[in-house]
């Protein structure tokens, strides 16, 4: 099992990761949740993929990835979008409520933003959080690198049960929420304790 944290600027060095990546997304939310998400190729895709952006994935070596997401950081634009928690607030998005945080949605070069989170279903339960631990600690590793104090995502509310297992602070940062079938919380992730 590895890991990466693939770039625009990097993802020539990592073969079909990317795409793969993609691909275990659309399986994730397109496949099996049955959401109305852009797709071509067998991949999904939205206005978020854009070289702000990084993707983390824990991988089995030979390019199928285990676990994903993507990160964006809060002062990402890109035409009339900046990243998905903002623009759901101002009312961009449709798909997501407008009052999912209790304050504004933050521009900080410090803070970024989780979303497309994926483990793959395929992966026999023994292994889910050991794969889980592994992106938290690419998670970590990204956050050396880029200089990330803290993380704003859009999680399952189930999101305090394995925060704990997992070692993140975090706390809610707005209300809990339906899309699409499944409880949905905006929490942050306190990166700033282990950055020394």
């Amino acid at each position: 099992m590895q890991a990466a944290t693939i770039s625009f600027a990097n993802l020539h060095n990592h073969g079909e990761l990317f795409a793969n990546i993609l691909r275990a997304r659309r399986d994730s939310f397109i496949v099996r949740r049955n959401w109305d998400l852009p797709e071509s190729m067998g991949m999904e895709y939205d206005q978020y993929d854009t070289p702000a952006s990084r993707w983390l994935a824990v991988h089995d070596g030979a390019g199928r990835p285990l676990a994903g997401c993507r990160l964006t950081p809060t002062t990402a634009r890109c035409g009339i979008y900046s990243y998905m928690i903002r623009d759901a607030q101002t009312g961009l998005l449709d798909s997501i409520p407008r009052d999912l945080l209790h304050g504004e949605a933050p521009v900080d070069p410090q803070v970024w933003e989780v979303t497309r989170g994926f483990v793959v279903s395929d992966l026999p339960a023994a292994q889910r959080h050991k794969v889980r631990l592994r992106l938290v600690l690419q998670m970590l590793r990204t956050s050396r690198e880029e200089g990330i104090t803290r993380m704003l995502a859009l999680l399952p509310s189930n999101w305090h049960r394995w925060a704990a297992r997992c070692k993140l602070e975090m706390t809610a940062a707005g209300r809990e929420m339906e899309m699409g079938g499944i409880n949905y919380q905006a929490v942050w992730i306190d990166f700033a304790p282990q950055l020394h």
